[in-house]
């Protein structure tokens, strides 16, 4: 129909002909500008956007934390415009001589919003003083002036390139251009002088002059200082990637709404002693409310980790018991029962948002509810205290799991960092083994010996579980599961789940998000993917690049769907297979 028909009926009529009205796009967030007394967008801006398939949503520079978070909640990706100068003083710094223009009502709320997109994954692209803006806002910094051999300012049409880049061979631009060169317009006068840790710098001018930054996280955020909006065709491969990685995200939130994430291993309490706050983004620990919010995460298992004191050493001084203010010989069980009476405070200071479950239903419930989940477990038998009543003591306080040992044999088992003290599962393992089969706990072989490992499988009736153990055929360390303890867990009907140690996703340089999914993938190729899962081990040294803590997760998910996992795997994955198996061991 022709826009000049001024028949709205007629318009509606075409609306209405199909159902739905319309196909499900991603939302991209525009930052506006700010001019005299308007907020302003170029309309090159939003119509890049729309061309390759995405829907525009202008967001106005509003500093108001409800707006802003509200804002998020809704778009897939963001796109931060270009504009004016930074006040210097968001980097501490006093203005230079040469400092063009400042735009003081843009500066606050794109700072802010930056930041918390990022802490929410969500997929960004800067343009211009949007590159400027990834900087300031992700602990980079940014030149008052750009004074080189090469004017970065010019005053030509503004589709005319005016000088050239040399693009990094493997980046995001060299994929989506295929080229090591680009001719590009540039029209600044800050630049990015240091990207921050969160960046690697992928194009440059001749003149050094940062001309591109990309995620070093493995993370869909690309920053160039061109303006590729008036590049008509030669620019549209940056939107058009931008609207790709905001569908793929939108995919992984629709993921999340119906898909119960489960990470079965965090050691967050070992923080206890550093007065942490779990409702606040506490930047001491790796998992807290606002984190798990980021990414997306339903549930936890919190554990109480012993550590296993030398012979004749005593466990007190193991542990730091400063936070706890208790008068009482601080003994294994004693040290689990305060680190149990803390979670429980933490829940109680926040039961609108969090609660503990201890059964598959209570964390579909609390899912239901828009609640999250706290899970109890307990890393190391010692805190059984050489006795069967100290495990059903834990039992009734709602443990879903004991791993049987840390690194050092205890009276319970062998440990694949010990000295082969049993041989295996002692006598009084094989005790404890049979009687948390028969309360319903899980048997967690992480850190056991083989010997143990293969003992506990024949001795248990019901399967055992890793719940944070990785494959030794990919990192050649003894706490990781050879491809036989594999198979011989998925024979039993068993489940492992990676974890994000670095030292046990690779021997050699930095591990990232994709060892944690190389790993995952082979135990997938070895066992099926009805074994698998994830136990992050954050707070215990867990967290990759990519995977560095709660507000990561969502990644996770995101790296699944690009790998093409359907999205019944990724429910298996993310807990589905840890709940079945829960089911049934706690019904048995």
């Amino acid at each position: 129909m022709e826009k000049t028909c001024f028949n709205l009926q007629a318009h509606l009529q075409r609306v209405y002909a199909t159902f739905p009205e319309a196909t499900r796009k991603p939302i991209i967030g525009i930052t506006a500008n700010y001019e005299n007394i308007d907020a302003t967008l170029r309309s090159v801006y939003y119509r890049q956007v729309v061309e390759v398939g995405g829907v525009p949503l202008i967001i106005p520079p509003v500093a108001d934390v409800s707006v802003i978070v509200n804002t998020l909640q809704h778009i897939d990706a963001l796109l931060l415009t270009g504009g004016a100068d930074y006040n210097p003083l968001w980097a501490g710094e006093q203005p230079s001589p040469q400092l063009g223009h400042v735009n003081a009502e843009r500066d606050l709320p794109e700072l802010l919003i930056t930041r918390l997109a990022y802490n929410r994954q969500i997929p960004m692209l800067g343009i211009c003083r949007g590159i400027q803006t990834l900087a300031m806002a992700l602990d980079g910094k940014v030149a008052q002036h750009v004074d080189t051999h090469i004017k970065h300012s010019q005053d030509a049409d503004r589709s005319e390139p005016t000088h050239s880049v040399t693009v990094q061979e493997g980046s995001i631009l060299s994929s989506l251009y295929n080229s090591s060169s680009l001719f590009v317009n540039s029209f600044h006068h800050q630049a990015v002088s240091q990207p921050g840790p969160h960046f690697v710098v992928t194009a440059t001018a001749p003149d050094g002059i940062i001309e591109a930054i990309e995620s070093s996280e493995h993370k869909p955020i690309l920053g160039v200082q061109w303006h590729p909006e008036w590049m008509g065709a030669d620019g549209l491969p940056l939107f058009q990637w931008l609207v790709d990685e905001a569908r793929l995200f939108a995919h992984a939130k629709r993921v999340h709404e119906h898909t119960l994430t489960l990470d079965t291993h965090c050691d967050t309490p070992m923080f206890f002693h550093q007065d942490i706050d779990f409702g606040s983004r506490d930047p001491k620990i790796l998992v807290d409310l606002h984190k798990m919010d980021d990414g997306r995460q339903d549930a936890v298992t919190m554990v109480c980790y012993l550590p296993q004191p030398a012979k004749g050493e005593a466990f007190a001084s193991k542990v730091d018991t400063s936070w706890c203010n208790t008068q009482d010989a601080i003994t294994p069980a004693r040290y689990t029962n305060l680190i149990f009476d803390r979670i429980e405070q933490i829940v109680n200071e926040h039961m609108n948002y969090i609660r503990i479950a201890r059964t598959p239903h209570d964390i579909y419930q609390n899912k239901a509810e828009g609640v999250k989940s706290i899970l109890l477990g307990i890393e190391n038998g010692l805190a059984l205290e050489h006795s069967l009543d100290q495990l059903r003591h834990f039992a009734q306080r709602g443990i879903t799991y004991v791993t049987l040992c840390h690194n050092g044999d205890n009276d319970i088992c062998d440990s694949a960092r010990g000295t082969a003290t049993w041989g295996g599962v002692s006598e009084f393992g094989r005790e404890v083994i049979a009687e948390m089969n028969r309360l319903g706990v899980m048997v967690d072989l992480s850190h056991a010996a083989e010997s143990s490992f293969y003992d506990a499988l024949d001795i248990s009736r019901t399967p055992i579980v890793c719940s944070h153990s990785n494959c030794r055929a990919l990192c050649n360390h003894p706490r990781n599961l050879t491809d036989d303890q594999l198979r011989a867990l998925a024979r039993r009907g068993g489940v492992a789940h990676i974890t994000l140690y670095a030292g046990f996703l690779r021997e050699q340089g930095e591990a990232s998000v994709l060892d944690a999914l190389n790993h995952l993938e082979h135990a997938i190729s070895v066992m099926g993917i009805e074994h698998v899962g994830l136990g992050t081990d954050f707070d215990g040294d867990g967290g990759v690049s990519g995977l560095a803590d709660s507000s990561e997760l969502i990644n996770f998910t995101r790296h699944l769907l690009r790998r093409r996992y359907s999205e019944a795997d990724i429910q298996l994955i993310w807990g589905g297979n840890w709940l079945r198996l829960m089911q049934e061991i706690q019904g048995s």
